[in-house]
């Protein structure tokens, strides 16, 4: 009820005009900055994000944040249930500055210390690559036929702040995209259309905590989000369909179709939100097991690219990327920061799971820090 009573609040922001011209990277504060949009969140209210410029805007860090995903009726109306996704740009969770973990800009350990930011709130139920508006229509517990109208605006909102993007950090030295929970998928497919902007630099992907999506059930989501008519126009993804992608499609598809792209995940083995999504996706509890699924997953991966790099931890903690343990987490001896770090330097790295030959983890991981 509260995100129905917000909704009603904040319609009157509604823009139906062409996009309105926004703020210059020059003109900006040093801090965050809160540049609002046209674009709409899934209810109809207004699309803002958020934006830091650096000493010299050299290294770029474009960040797509989470917050769960709806494709069916009683997911995207906020007075039903199960409300599985954040509706509205201006919510707690999607302020950066509210994140820890790479966010966390005393911290010595930050190897995105020096970098400007662009972060890009979510709050249109489709991991952002939503194609448009849907129509929904469901009984409700009481016997009620219910329509619902969900703005699935998540590819028109990321066209508007990628223009930007490309009109102001016009000549960086290195770009990196992640992104945590919906957001890790939404800036696999997105790192592909910025590393084909950016052909002379190297662009770094971080997908953090949604490598474990192989459902059949996937296209169930696609086909509400209607993504495949999105999808660039790449001899890669001839072809595809909304009953045909996958989640590892985007990064196969943005490896192949751009040498200066490095692709790299993150994943927990027993991440509970990810197991919780995917029952909900229609996967039965019994029918899947996730070590073994992020395993087949990096496998289908590696097979098709040249390189892809994995980090998979124990415990059922999700996300990392914006989390205090970003410091913390370690397995086989390598921190997990440290391994951001070698990354982001362009540095080789291994591959590092705590997954042994029963897809299990031995430990969870270290928190202890120097």
């Amino acid at each position: 009820m509260k995100y129905f009573v917000l909704a009603l609040l904040l319609l009157g922001t509604i823009s139906v005009q062409a996009q309105s011209e926004l703020p210059g990277l020059n003109s900006l504060d040093s801090g965050w900055n809160t540049i609002a949009t046209d674009g709409v969140c899934s209810t109809g209210t207004a699309y803002q994000f958020f934006a830091k410029p650096s000493a010299d805007n050299s290294n770029l860090l474009i960040f797509f944040n989470g917050g769960g995903g709806c494709w069916f009726g009683e997911a995207c109306d906020l007075n039903s249930q199960p409300n599985i996704h954040s509706p509205f740009a201006e919510m707690d969770q999607n302020n950066p500055a509210n994140s820890r973990g790479i966010f966390n800009f005393e911290s010595s350990a930050n190897p995105f210390s020096d970098y400007a930011m662009v972060f890009l709130p979510y709050c249109t139920g489709d991991v952002h690559i939503g194609g448009g508006t849907r129509e929904y229509s469901y009984t409700n517990p009481a016997g009620t036929d219910v329509s619902i109208t969900t703005y699935h605006e998540g590819y028109a909102n990321t066209k508007t702040i990628l223009e930007w993007v490309f009109e102001e950090f016009t000549t960086p030295n290195k770009v990196v995209l992640s992104g945590s929970s919906a957001g890790a998928i939404g800036s696999s497919f997105y790192s592909g259309l910025v590393a084909e902007h950016y052909t002379s630099v190297p662009v770094v992907l971080i997908a953090d905590a949604a490598g474990g999506y192989g459902s059949p059930f996937l296209p169930n989501t696609l086909n509400a989000w209607n993504t495949a008519t999105v999808l660039p126009d790449w001899e890669e993804y001839d072809g595809e369909t909304n009953d045909s992608i996958t989640f590892e499609d985007f990064y196969i598809a943005s490896a192949n179709h751009n040498p200066n792209l490095t692709i790299a995940q993150y994943n927990a083995a027993e991440d509970a939100v990810q197991i919780t999504f995917t029952q909900i996706m229609g996967d039965a509890p019994s029918s899947f097991s996730l070590p073994q699924r992020l395993l087949n997953n990096y496998l289908e991966i590696e097979s098709a690219v040249d390189e892809f790099y994995s980090y998979t931890a124990g415990g059922t903690v999700h996300m990392i990327m914006q989390a205090p343990h970003f410091y913390e987490y370690q397995v086989e001896g390598i921190r997990f920061v440290d391994w951001v770090a070698d990354l982001l330097r362009g540095q080789e790295v291994s591959d590092v799971s705590c997954v042994n030959e029963a897809l299990g983890c031995d430990v969870a991981p270290q928190t202890n820090i120097d």
